[in-house]
């Protein structure tokens, strides 16, 4: 699953005076500079160049100056060290790892740092602001050491990626469950965690600062050690250069910066993978920008740059009184999502399409047995899921609701609990279908619609539509998330296509599309309405609470129908899942099959996420437990995975509103925590 850089056709001049180098750093402080300035004169108050320059000289009006000393200039100088620290950060961690997709968002670290912060929320302890500096740099620590630990360092792959989009999609949802269950005490968490360089004076820059020039200059110190690690293991050590010290030391540096830039401004999204990426492309033409102790200032200038500049930008483009609102984190995240698509295109992916897994054919008795169980499991997870939740239910009071029997409590409780279970069954089997679909077709044993993008561009529409219209019937809500996630898959799939859907391209560009979408809804939420940013987050969080039988009927169409094509179609679909060459041989139209069964899983999992939100994982859990029981065959791998996926989800949903009733967790947030342990263990195995 290696990943290199494409050989350019022809190579750059190359730059090796001084003078060069020089030059290019000269350059970029002044646009730092240029944008600090342009960033002062924006804000909410009617205070402009004419005012800063007044206040900057003591002629200012009282109220100008306040503005100016006590807002902008303290948001300013905090978007120049949380840039400067990202950068530096993100530089580090690829050059220790080796690894160009390294960075504080793909190690976890901003997830493993919200998720200690969380954690001592919940206790109602204040921290002063050094004391949760230190929580969140153990809290990053952890989560860096997980990933690097099952990605490998110096492996060159997007191993790191996902195993890190892994963990901070299980870390965010343990998070997001501690927001529901502790409202009060953990206040303000969620918009914090948006990221943004608002600051109310200097105090809290004042004392990060410290801490980022403790990161800088530690980096600085090793820089030579780290110089030799880019030759290789063996190699640094026989110059005498002490291999994991200097690994450890690095990543322990670069975690400290991004914890103190998380404690001062949240998380900062992907800063720390595109300014060094950019200073890579400047150290073409500049060599001596290939020495770590050059390379590391100048990409804290860019990450700065980074930084105001997005902060720029958001306030060019939104009117003033919205901007204050929307964290300079979403337009970041934006960015760096574009960034990572574009990477993902321009790598040589050499790791080729395989069949998801080398299984024996199990005997029919087998599939049988396993079919069994799964049915009578399935049946008694409904049972319970109808009989249990805030209002225990006996078997008679469901049997006399069915015959109309029932009195106005029970009615009321199964009218509005029924169609949760209902939603809950059919969007667990849409979306294993729609993995085994994905899966078969891309031969990807880690494809899944979350993953991939897919439920990201669903949730997206969705969201559009219930924050513009917030009266939308089921069917409209269907096709909006069904018009988000035909965008999206169009991007994935239509980029990944080159070359035949390479495992590490197609994954990484599903990466970079779900963390667009992911922005996009954050910005939606941020300027929408307060009623309909409630809604849009309890949706996103795959509950399926409130969920009417009209909103179920979309999704029981769509799930048929898919049952019935699987089926009808199911030798295609063992031979689009073997290679290339096979059903070619046997003149099967390929493109044309590949291409069905791609948009009858995005319709699948659209229609799983406009029913019951977005749930992930289902569609990865799913299909390999299936195969691992039953075998490949498509006739058995089908129905095991809709029982298995239909079981997870209805069983998730039912802890969900039950565990700590009468407040509730989304389905999501516990098959999240279920299906990334599963994720890293494949992983895991993947990488034997």
């Amino acid at each position: 699953m290696a990943v290199t850089a494409t050989p350019p056709v022809t190579r750059p001049p190359v730059t090796t005076s001084r003078t060069g180098a020089a030059a290019v750093t000269a350059a970029l402080v002044l646009l730092v500079a240029a944008l600090a300035v342009v960033d002062i004169t924006q804000g909410t108050a009617a205070v402009g160049a004419a005012e800063v320059w007044k206040a900057f000289t003591g002629q200012a009006d009282p109220a100008d100056a306040s503005v100016v000393i006590a807002s902008r200039l303290p948001r300013m100088t905090a978007g120049i060290l949380v840039g400067a620290m990202l950068g530096i950060a993100g530089a580090a961690l690829q050059a220790v790892s080796r690894n160009v997709l390294a960075s504080p968002d793909t190690l976890a670290v901003n997830a493993g740092s919200y998720l200690a912060l969380g954690l001592v929320a919940v206790t109602g302890v204040s921290l002063p602001l050094f004391a949760s500096s230190a929580v969140a740099l153990v809290g990053a620590l952890a989560a860096a050491t997980v990933v690097l630990g099952l990605s490998g360092l110096g492996a060159g792959t997007v191993r790191l990626v996902l195993a890190g989009t892994a963990l901070m999609l299980g870390l965010n949802a343990v998070t997001e469950g501690l927001l529901l269950l502790f409202p009060e005490e953990t206040h303000g968490l969620y918009q914090w965690n948006q990221g943004s360089i608002g600051q109310n004076g200097f105090d809290g820059v004042v004392r990060m600062a410290p801490l980022g020039v403790i990161g800088l200059a530690g980096l600085l110190l090793v820089a030579r050690r780290v110089d030799a690690l880019a030759l290789g293991d063996d190699a640094a050590r026989g110059l005498g250069v002490p291999v994991r010290a200097t690994r450890v030391t690095a990543v322990v540096l670069a975690a400290l910066l991004s914890a103190a830039s998380v404690t001062l401004a949240g998380p900062i999204g992907f800063v720390g993978l595109c300014a060094p990426a950019l200073v890579r492309f400047l150290a073409r033409r500049v060599r001596a920008f290939h020495r770590t102790r050059s390379s590391i200032p100048l990409t804290g200038l860019t990450g700065a740059a980074l930084v105001l500049g997005s902060d720029v930008l958001l306030r060019a483009l939104v009117p003033a009184d919205q901007a204050v609102a929307v964290p300079t984190g979403v337009v970041t995240s934006l960015v760096g999502a574009v960034f990572l698509v574009v990477m993902a295109v321009r790598l040589k992916d050499s790791a080729a399409s395989a069949a998801p897994d080398r299984l024996r054919i199990r005997s029919r008795a087998v599939f049988l047995t396993v079919t069994a169980v799964l049915v009578a499991a399935l049946i008694g997870v409904v049972v319970a899921a109808v009989l249990l939740g805030d209002a225990k239910l006996l078997l008679g009071d469901v049997v006399n609701w069915a015959q109309g029997r029932s009195g106005r409590t029970v009615s009321f409780v199964l009218d509005t609990r029924v169609p949760r279970v209902l939603a809950a069954l059919l969007a667990g089997a849409a979306l294993a279908l729609s993995g085994t679909l994905i899966q078969a077709v891309t031969r990807n044993p880690l494809a899944e619609p979350a993953v991939l993008g897919v439920s990201g561009g669903a949730a997206l529409g969705a969201v559009l539509l219930v924050t513009t219209t917030p009266l939308a019937g089921s069917w409209s809500l269907a096709g909006a998330a069904f018009a988000g996630a035909a965008v999206s898959s169009v991007v994935v799939f239509g980029l990944a296509a080159r070359g035949g859907f390479q495992q590490n391209r197609l994954v990484l560009v599903g990466i970079g599309v779900a963390t667009a979408a992911t922005a996009l809804i954050s910005l939606l939420i941020v300027l929408t309405d307060p009623f309909n940013a409630v809604k849009a987050l309890t949706w996103l969080s795959g509950s399926t609470y409130g969920r009417t039988m009209p909103d179920v009927v979309p999704l029981a169409v769509v799930v048929v129908v898919g049952v019935v094509v699987a089926t009808a179609r199911r030798a295609e679909l063992d031979l689009v899942s073997l290679d290339e060459d096979t059903p070619r041989l046997l003149g099967l139209d390929l493109a044309r099959a590949r291409l069905g069964f791609l948009v009858l899983g995005v319709v699948l999992s659209a229609t799983a996420v406009a029913a019951a939100g977005t749930i992930g994982f289902v569609g990865l859990v799913a299909p390999h437990a299936a195969r691992a029981l039953v075998g490949r065959p498509h006739t058995r791998v089908v129905p095991v995975a809709m029982l298995l996926g239909a079981s997870l989800v209805c069983t998730a949903d039912l802890l969900g509103r039950t565990v700590i009733a009468p407040a509730q967790l989304g389905a999501g947030m516990v098959t999240a925590v279920i299906g990334t342990p599963y994720f890293l263990y494949l992983l895991v195995c993947s990488r034997r």
